[in-house]
């Protein structure tokens, strides 16, 4: 194993454990590379949604249960978790099957209460789909390939992109209540500057900057806006924050249910490649049963961490891929840097006032930095389907009709008026529609030798 990590260049390999210090400071190149990644999908769903004064409280649930995620994927307790230094953290991928099913209960009446309890049960029933797939990996494979896969993530990152433009303008708020503000040279510029700030520092040559790219955008977004009077934390957070289990009650709703059910199939598979990756650069082996049961594990860690998410209040958790670039930037692949990383998270999320800080920041700081998440998401969609190589005519069907349903409805969603209201409901949803469409077109097209 010592000739293996010679040869990945790595200074600590799975199983070694560098001295407090130098694990201390692993983490936190960890914690800088996910915070703003862990945060930013409960602000989304927090703003658009209107969740308003919980937001600081359902923050600070995300980082805990990020925290205790990471700790049992690295920890490894019995057959669940990786063992691996996968670091764990509130998805972007459930965000359009999360707003569509929060909008569902809107329109039936609900208020923030009533959505949240919705949004945590159908997460938490959803939770124990990926719980069974990670049994069946070997044979799921062989269903969802890389063209299925990438074309759904394709259609998240295209689906998300209205949001983040939307706060870049101003916000959803702003649109509603007084549009004659929204797109002002303002807030568009506040915006872009955050958005040119991302890039110049993602293309340094340092490590630590292109790392902290995000953090450094809104941070220079946040201090302008303070200058411009855009800031305003009016709000009183608590001192510390308490998890108390379904704390906005338990609720569930079918139409709602569907789209989330189909992304954690989907998340399912994305785990799979995250953890591959991190095998590969830890010096971990890559194929036969100690791999297999690794992944499997790894996968079954995902849908425990979700179920465990939901209960405590915040949004599925997923493997990060972003952390592998930390791995093989640090050479440091001990898996007790997860240890390290799950307490400074967790006592992170144990004070509000981190959530009531990023609670203030402007919608256009928000967008600035978003739209290049967003973007990245939809980038690594054809990241996924570029690693089948060349594309037959077969793929390439697939890719166009499941793109044109998805972005379709969701750009007209009146296609559907004359169909049932759940019809609506649940195909209005970019990342549904497509994806089922990918799916069946999978399924039912012939493969040839000359697709």
């Amino acid at each position: 194993m010592e000739q293996e990590n010679e040869k990945l260049e790595l200074v600590y390999g799975l199983e070694d454990k560098p001295s407090p210090l130098e694990t201390a400071y692993a983490a936190l190149q960890h914690l800088l590379a996910i915070i703003v990644g862990i945060i930013t999908p409960t602000l989304i769903i927090g703003g658009v949604l209107g969740l308003g004064e919980r937001i600081p409280y359902l923050i600070s649930m995300s980082l805990i249960v990020s925290g205790v995620a990471t700790f049992i994927q690295a920890k490894r307790i019995g057959p669940v978790g990786s063992g691996l230094l996968s670091v764990q953290g509130t998805s972007f991928a459930f965000l359009g099957a999360i707003l569509t099913g929060g909008f569902i209960v809107k329109s039936q009446g609900g208020g923030p209460d009533e959505i949240l309890a919705t949004i945590f049960g159908i997460c938490f029933v959803g939770a124990f789909i990926e719980m069974i797939i990670s049994r069946f990996l070997h044979v799921l494979k062989q269903i969802i390939t890389p063209v299925v896969t990438g074309t759904v993530v394709m259609l998240i990152g295209l689906s998300l992109v209205k949001v983040g433009i939307t706060d870049m303008a101003g916000g959803q708020w702003l649109l509603d209540n007084k549009p004659e503000f929204f797109g002002s040279a303002q807030n568009l510029g506040l915006g872009i500057l955050v958005l040119i700030v991302v890039l110049i520092l993602n293309r340094s040559k340092n490590p630590m900057l292109r790392m902290g790219s995000i953090v450094g955008g809104i941070i220079v977004g946040y201090v302008v806006a303070w200058f411009m009077g855009k800031v305003r934390f009016d709000f009183g957070v608590d001192i510390i924050s308490i998890p108390i289990p379904f704390n906005y009650g338990f609720g569930f709703n079918w139409a709602a249910f569907i789209g989330v059910a189909f992304i954690y199939i989907i998340t399912a598979i994305e785990s799979t490649g995250d953890l591959t990756a991190t095998s590969m650069i830890s010096g971990q082996p890559v194929e036969g049963d100690k791999y297999m049961e690794r992944i499997k594990g790894g996968v079954l860690g995902d849908g425990i961490n979700s179920a465990i998410a939901a209960i405590f209040n915040t949004f599925p958790n997923t493997t990060f891929s972003q952390n592998n670039g930390v791995i093989q930037m640090t050479g440091v692949a001990s898996r007790y840097v997860g240890m390290y990383l799950a307490a400074f998270l967790i006592i992170l999320g144990l004070f509000p006032a981190i959530g009531g800080f990023f609670r203030s920041l402007p919608n256009p700081v928000l967008g600035g930095a978003t739209i290049v998440m967003f973007g990245t998401v939809a980038a690594a969609g054809v990241n996924i389907i570029a690693s089948m190589g060349r594309l037959g005519r077969r793929e390439i069907l697939i890719i166009a009709v499941s793109l044109g349903v998805g972005l379709g409805l969701a750009f007209v969603p009146e296609v559907l008026s004359q169909t049932p209201k759940a019809i609506q409901q649940i195909f209005g949803s970019a990342i549904t529609s497509g994806g089922l469409t990918a799916l069946i077109l999978n399924l039912v097209l012939p493969r040839s030798s000359q697709s």
